[in-house]
């Protein structure tokens, strides 16, 4: 499977284009669901609408749970450099999506008599047909998350259109049928079941997780509670209108909620191009906030034009859509309502764009901010409801409540980052590329290969080491594998999640590189391990230096000074960001070497670079008592893992 293909295209441009192409599909799948509204509404009255809405808004609120795999599959996707990467990805989310879909779907089936009852629904039954889909639903939203992450939103379109027409088209023959609402809850099942079906992409071979399933299980649990608080917002006022109000009113409020899942669903295309995008970019790139500012405005314009136009359109346009049983008489009719739940829509919306940006590279606290925002809406409206009207105006306050709260911190945070920017010329680092932490693997073992611990396999695999091919995802298993021989208590102390680049240092910072305090040069250090001072204490002999040692170092400095094209090995370096100071992982003798020889010279030398902002409990990094606990803890978990026997297991499996 070929390796991903990036594109040459700025941030803002790629997602202009993305959010065009899936505001395209959406378009058409909103036409083909407002034409089912209008044909279920039409055939089934104000009650019948009704109680079919509610059902359908319940599955709605199970989406929290779809969506959530749905964006993480999508992040952990995008973050993949190659097809087999993705495609590992996409499998560790599936197989958990599936799992979850059936512990919705059976706890539908044991609730569906009390659930029937809060919302007055004729049948128990129709929860029993919304347990099917929901089955399906789960497991379709990582496969949309894998669509999404490689950003195939042309494909992700078209399913999103499939589904509305099987919804349509199901539910207009079931009601002809004679089979109602009943028929109509059966066709969007059905629909959910199709979508999955379809959405199906042919992945690679396996190869060795990338995903740690602690960190996966965060990223979820992550997700389900933004989405969480996404699904309530959106979708309580219809559950809550069902109860407090008589169901004919109840129909009506649930054709105007109806326009504000028009406009959300335009929003949504602008964040599903969005979100992959920043999610596969470095930060330098993506925290430029003409970046969310595209995506911010893109969302404003389409929904205050809708927002417009259904304010100055006239209430007989409803009445003709849905019937004259949904006229509503009096200052505040359809168009007022319908206008100002826009409005609401749009406003929150834009709370939504600034969380999922921030969801898009770290675990953004707003999520949480969001769920609390959910009950206090609940709260509201339960308080609340003595009109339609009064229902709208409460959640308009509390969008603009939660838009005040979510932007204040994202906009002081983005002006520190501005101000650090300035300083990034006496950073240690320039960045230059991502590099996959398969290939920061294969420079380290590559550097470390000659080491007697390798001695067993120094001939046999000495091509796949010192000729790597990095699209090759069973030699890349085998190289990590081979490097965990000797080093998998080093390398599983890396934070999960940890950002490779490929970098430049700059010469006038290395006092702020970081020699790894081990062995011999922490004897060397005493207590400073800053590169640019443990070279002057080698060169001025100021501690007694074992001869091995010393001799090491003075043959890479030979080489580097006679040679012009040496290869020496690549220096890995770890950090918290590019700013701060950096510890070398893989190096030491390299570096120190390039520095006695002339600082020029440590131009010649390779750096890879690990960022992480939780770097910091990394004991190679930051060593204390808490970070010697944990990596303590983590050396007792690898006590049963074998390395040899894991790369014995591959070597026969390729024969």
């Amino acid at each position: 499977m070929p390796a991903v293909i990036k594109d040459s295209r700025t941030l803002q441009a790629r997602i202009v284009s993305g959010s065009f192409i899936l505001l395209a599909g959406s378009s058409l799948a909103t036409g083909i669901n407002f034409a089912y509204n209008v044909a279920v509404a039409r055939f089934l009255g104000p009650v019948g609408f009704g109680h079919a809405t509610v059902v359908y808004t319940l599955l709605i609120l199970i989406s929290a749970v779809t969506l959530s795999f749905q964006i993480v599959a999508a992040k952990l996707v995008a973050q993949q450099t190659s097809r087999e990467g993705q495609a590992a990805a996409y499998r560790h989310l599936h197989c958990g999506a599936w799992a979850c879909g059936i512990l919705v779907a059976v706890a539908l089936l044991i609730f569906r008599v009390p659930i029937a009852a809060y919302l007055k629904l004729p049948s128990p039954a129709l929860i029993s047909l919304l347990a099917i889909g929901a089955a399906f639903y789960v497991p379709l939203g990582s496969r949309r998350g894998f669509i999404q992450g490689t950003c195939r939103f042309r494909f992700l379109a078209t399913n999103l259109v499939l589904e509305g027409a099987v919804r349509f088209g199901g539910s207009l023959f079931l009601v002809l049928a004679g089979l109602g609402v009943h028929g109509v809850i059966a066709a969007n099942a059905a629909a959910i079941a199709v979508a999955y079906l379809s959405a199906a992409s042919k992945l690679g071979y396996p190869v060795p997780n990338p995903v740690r399933l602690p960190d996966g299980i965060r990223e979820v649990l992550h997700g389900i509670v933004f989405f969480s608080g996404q699904m309530l917002i959106n979708n309580c006022d219809i559950v809550l209108v069902k109860h407090f109000f008589v169901p004919s009113l109840a129909g009506l409020y649930a054709a105007v909620a109806m326009v504000g899942r028009v406009i959300f669903a335009f929003s949504s295309a602008v964040v599903n191009s969005m979100f992959p995008l920043v999610a596969g970019t470095r930060e330098e790139e993506r925290r430029n906030l003409k970046v969310i500012a595209t995506s911010l405005l893109l969302v404003l314009g389409v929904g205050s034009v809708l927002a417009l136009g259904l304010r100055i359109a006239p209430a007989s346009i409803w009445t003709t859509f849905f019937g004259a049983d949904f006229a509503l008489t009096g200052k505040h009719g359809l168009p007022y309502l319908l206008a100002l739940y826009a409005i609401t829509t749009v406003i929150y919306s834009l709370s939504v764009v600034i969380i999922t940006y921030e969801m898009s590279y770290k675990i953004a606290n707003t999520s949480w901010v969001q769920l609390a925002f959910s009950g206090v809406v609940i709260a509201g409206i339960c308080r609340f409801h003595s009109s339609l009207q009064q229902v709208i105006v409460v959640q308009l306050v509390l969008m603009v409540v939660l838009l005040a709260v979510v932007a204040l911190p994202f906009l002081l945070d983005s002006i520190k980052y501005s101000r650090r920017c300035h300083t990034a010329l006496s950073a240690p680092i320039r960045i230059i590329r991502r590099v996959a932490e398969d290939e920061v693997i294969a420079e380290f073992l590559r550097s470390d290969f000659e080491n007697p611990a390798f001695r067993d396999y120094q001939d046999s695999l000495r091509d796949i080491v010192m000729k790597p091919n990095l699209e090759d995802a069973a030699e890349n298993a085998k190289r990590r594998a081979l490097l965990f021989i000797r080093h998998l208590s080093l390398w599983k102390e890396l934070p999960a999640g940890t950002e490779w680049y490929e970098a430049e240092i700059r010469e006038a910072s290395l006092d702020q590189i970081r020699a790894f305090p081990r062995a011999h040069w922490r004897k060397i250090a005493c207590g400073n391990y800053s590169v640019t001072e443990v070279a002057e204490r080698i060169r001025r002999r100021e501690k007694v230096i074992d001869p091995g040692f010393f001799a090491k170092i003075n043959a890479i400095r030979d080489r580097l000074t006679e040679e012009e094209d040496v290869f020496v090995g690549s220096v890995v370096l770890i950090g918290l960001n590019e700013s701060e100071p950096l510890t070398i992982l893989d190096g030491n003798h390299r570096l120190v070497a390039a520095m006695l020889a002339s600082p020029s010279r440590v131009q010649k030398l390779r750096f890879l670079c690990g960022l992480s902002p939780r770097m910091a409990q990394c004991c190679w990094y930051k060593t204390n008592l808490a970070t010697l606990v944990r990596y303590g803890t983590n050396l007792l978990m690898q006590v049963v893992r074998d390395p040899e026997a894991e790369l014995d297991r591959l070597l026969e499996s390729s024969g």
